[in-house]
């Protein structure tokens, strides 16, 4: 004897909560969002390293 959740899970297939038109909305945002969340970070870790190496030199 299997489990009731089990059987219903069997005869219902798993589908997507969002619906497939506004999905391809979500991916082209999260992609934007991806890349300028990539140079945000990039550049913040460039400052991190070059600031110190800066101050340390005396030149700011």
């Amino acid at each position: 004897m299997q489990h009731p959740i089990t059987e219903t899970v069997k005869e219902k297939p798993l589908q997507c909560p969002v619906p497939h038109k506004e999905r391809g909305k979500m991916v082209t945002w999260i992609k934007k969002i991806g890349v300028a969340g990539f140079f945000f970070f990039l550049i913040k870790g460039l400052l991190w390293l070059i600031i110190p190496y800066l101050l340390a030199k005396g030149l700011l």
